[in-house]
This record gives structure tokens, C-alpha cells and sequence, in this order.
């Protein structure tokens, strides 16, 4: 478990680290804040690619062997991150390094899974998931700190060897897992057919997309409208980290409780907190309050989806797993755009938090027709 969560601390940190470094990337580069933001989404588009392509043909590959072979990747990704002479190399480079995070993750919650005790699937998940959290109270601000007083590239550098250290630990610590059984691509792609998986897939893009409308553009909304001095943006960061770490855990008890209820009570706690965002970021304790309540609710999504995944995926959990965070990484690159688009039209650095609590209502509706969907089944095979 710890060789798991080590590897998504390195994913962790080099996923939301772009977002605090914006600015000091936007200069290295001679390019506007919203432009840099295409870095993220880069990113995430790897995420979204890699995901589905690589937990399919990856079908047959024992789980310990695909571990090591995808943090490898990982962390290839990331030292041409830190060589990228220009901005096109490194939307390049970014999306390279995202390739692997959606099968790794994917996979990481199988095992964990596998290994867990009965009734508790969520808070296995949730362990893997808490090296992500971990990474934004740790990993994150301190990779800030350097990307700031350094240089961006240093920030890529200190993930690339955090990457080292995981390909050591998984090869170190992982068991053979002989137990766990594998199964062959077209038995994955059939999550592909099941319509409750796609509803799942959605209520992630659409409701984390809220999340990273905010979280992207944070350090100049911090600093241009909360009047907060740039030096304090990591603590800022390592609040949201906290936040994080506390939802993962909440979430996987909430999720082992009562699946779908933890999913709707996370989700309509985030579109409320985003709102109140709009007014509470104009002072300096409510804005770094309300940046850790952000972290919270978003976090304590994941495990139930992830969970919700498998559960609805059958026989094809690898690729349903791995998908999630395609999911995620869709509302992350979605959620920077649309972020960066308000910005651009002059609304300001507020109205990311309008839009993202309105896409965390639309997550909540789609969760309502999902469990609708749901009970009409349940209800046709009874009477059936």
C-alpha cells in the first residue's frame, strides 16, 4: 500500500504543481497565464488517451510488471518535461507524462481492492488515492516553492526524481500477485457497452470539472483578488492538500456506508462551497478557509466514483478503473479551459467559482438519472 500511495504522490505532485507555477511559466515561456494553461490540459488529454488505450492492450500484462512499466514511463515523461527547450516540446512532453496516470491509478485500486477486507473496497481505494492528497500538502507546495525561487523546470525535476524513488519502491516492495487474474482487450472494452459506466464517466467530468475551474487559476486568484502576497500561495496550496487528504478519507467511509448517498452528499457540498466562493475569496481567512473546505469536497468524490466503477463494470475493471481518471483528468482539462475562458472574457477571477458550482449541480443531476436508471432495471427484472 505504501509503494502504491508513493507513486500517487509523484503523479500528485506533478499533476497540480503546473497550476501554482502559471505565472512564472507564462513569463520562461513569453506567453499569456491563459495560453500556459493548455499546459494542464496537455496533461490531462494524456491522461484521457492513455487511460483507456493502455488498460486495454495491457490486458494480459501481470499487474506488478505493468505497475513498474507505467511509473517508468512516468517518469520519462517528466524529465523532458524539465528539457523542453520550448512551449510546443513541453505541451509535447506533458502529454506524454500523462499517458501513464490513468492506468496507473486504475490498476493501484484493483490491487488495493483485491487485497482489502469485505466491506472495506472504498477505504482500500481511498489508501492508493491518499498518496494524490498527500502530494498536495507536500509534494506540491514544495515543488511551488522551487519552481518559484528556482526556475519552473526545478518543480519537473524534483517530480522526475520522485519518480526514481517510486520505479525503486514498486520493484522493492510490491508482491508477484499471482492471485489476480488478468483478462484480455476485448473483455476490458466492454465497459464500453454498459451505459451506468458512461454515467459514472460523466458525473466526474461534469461534476470535478467545478473543482479545476477554481484550482487552476488559484495563485493569480489569491494574489489579484484576495490580496494575498505571492509567498504565501504554497501554504495556500498545502491548505487545499489538507483539504484533500481529510475528503479522501471521509469519502472512502462515506462510500463503504452508503455509495451513492456519499457521492450526492460530496458533490452538492462542493457546488455549495464553490458558490460561497465567489464572495469569500475577497478576504484573506475566508479565501484560505474556503480553498481547504474546495479540497475537501472535491477529494471526497473520487473513492465513491472509483468504487462505483467497478461495481458497474462487471468483468472489465481495469479499463473502468482506469477510465475514472480519464474522467477526472476530462474535468480537469475542461475545467482549466472553461476557467481560462470566463477570465479571458473579462468576468474575472471570481467566475470560475460561479461556473464550477453550476458544473457540480449538472454532476448532481446526472447522478439523480443514473439512480433512476438504476431502480427501472432493478424494477423491469422483478417484475420480469
Amino acid at each position: 500500500m505504501l509503494a502504491l500511495a508513493l507513486g500517487g504522490f509523484g503523479i500528485g505532485t506533478t499533476e497540480f504543481v503546473a497550476m501554482g507555477l502559471l505565472p512564472e511559466m507564462a513569463g520562461g515561456l513569453d506567453i499569456s497565464e491563459p495560453t500556459a494553461g493548455h499546459v494542464i490540459s496537455a496533461y490531462a488529454l494524456g491522461v484521457v488517451v492513455g487511460a483507456p488505450l493502455i488498460a486495454a492492450l495491457t490486458a494480459r500484462v501481470p499487474r506488478r510488471t505493468l505497475l513498474i512499466a507505467l511509473m517508468v514511463a512516468f517518469t520519462l515523461g517528466n524529465a523532458a518535461s524539465v528539457l523542453a527547450p520550448d512551449y510546443p516540446t513541453l505541451m509535447a512532453a506533458r502529454f506524454v507524462a500523462g499517458l501513464p496516470h490513468g492506468a496507473y491509478f486504475g490498476v493501484a485500486a484493483l490491487v488495493a481492492a483485491h487485497l482489502a477486507e469485505p466491506g472495506r473496497r472504498a477505504k482500500a481505494v481511498a489508501n492508493v488515492m491518499i498518496g494524490l492528497s498527500i502530494a498536495n500538502v507536500v509534494g506540491v507546495p514544495v515543488a511551488t516553492w522551487l519552481g518559484q525561487h528556482l526556475g519552473w523546470r526545478s518543480a519537473f525535476a524534483l517530480v522526475t526524481v520522485i519518480g526514481v524513488a517510486v520505479v525503486a519502491s514498486l520493484i522493492a516492495w510490491i508482491p508477484r500477485l499471482d492471485a489476480m487474474p488478468t483478462t484480455n482487450p476485448i473483455t476490458e472494452l466492454g465497459a464500453l457497452t454498459r451505459v451506468q459506466v458512461w454515467m459514472t464517466l460523466i458525473m466526474g467530468m461534469v461534476g470535478f470539472g467545478g473543482m479545476f475551474a477554481v484550482y487552476s487559476y488559484i495563485s493569480t486568484t489569491l494574489t489579484d483578488v484576495t490580496g494575498l502576497a505571492k509567498s504565501l500561495i504554497p501554504i495556500a496550496l498545502m491548505l487545499y492538500g489538507l483539504g484533500m487528504v481529510v475528503g479522501n478519507v471521509v469519502g472512502g467511509h462515506l462510500a463503504d456506508r452508503a455509495l451513492t448517498k456519499g457521492l450526492a452528499v460530496s458533490m452538492t457540498a462542493l457546488a455549495l462551497i464553490l458558490a460561497v466562493f465567489v464572495i469569500a475569496v475577497r478576504t484573506p481567512v475566508t479565501a484560505l478557509v474556503f480553498v481547504f473546505l474546495i479540497g475537501v469536497a472535491g477529494s471526497a468524490m473520487v473513492p465513491a466514483l472509483q468504487t462505483r466503477l467497478m461495481d458497474v463494470a462487471a468483468d472489465a475493471q481495469t479499463l473502468a478503473a482506469a477510465l475514472n481518471h480519464a474522467a477526472l483528468n476530462v474535468a480537469n482539462a475542461f475545467g482549466a479551459w472553461i476557467g481560462g475562458v470566463v477570465i479571458a472574457a473579462g468576468y474575472g477571477y471570481t467566475a470560475p467559482a460561479a461556473v464550477g458550482s453550476m458544473l457540480a449541480v449538472a454532476g448532481l443531476v446526472v447522478l439523480g438519472f443514473a439512480v433512476l436508471l438504476e431502480r427501472r432495471r432493478a424494477s423491469t427484472q422483478v417484475t420480469g
